[in-house]
């Protein structure tokens, strides 16, 4: 019978930078959206909806999917196609966006956004 194995722990051993690494963005992405928090609200992702109906919670996820697309398009355009430069936001910030709005997307689903 194999010894079951603390994931957790066995990255931290194994990986301690990488895993270090990712709790740091985790805190940068964290203080990011507490920023924007304040600036948008919870309107902006809520669509103006109360996201009390499935209605309402499936246009907030397809308004995020557009958001994403955005990202995700912006990305591909500057790495993989002009090579160039951001003129305006960061890669970086970017793939902050995409990773915040997956996290956005799981709160709204599971009924918690906005309070």
């Amino acid at each position: 019978m194999s010894k079951q194995v603390d994931p957790i722990k066995f990255c931290e051993e194994t990986y301690p930078a990488t895993m270090a690494e990712f709790k740091e963005q985790q805190k940068i992405d964290y203080a990011t959206f507490c920023k924007k928090q304040m600036d948008y609200g919870p309107g902006n992702i809520a669509m103006g909806t109360p996201l009390l109906s499935e209605d309402d919670i499936t246009f907030s996820l397809g308004a995020l999917n557009v958001r994403v697309n955005d990202k995700v398009q912006r990305l591909l355009n500057l790495i993989n196609k002009s090579k160039r430069s951001p003129q305006n936001e960061s890669i970086d910030d970017a793939y902050m966006d995409l990773s915040v709005y997956g996290i956005i997307a799981r709160i709204v689903l599971r009924q918690n956004w906005g309070k």
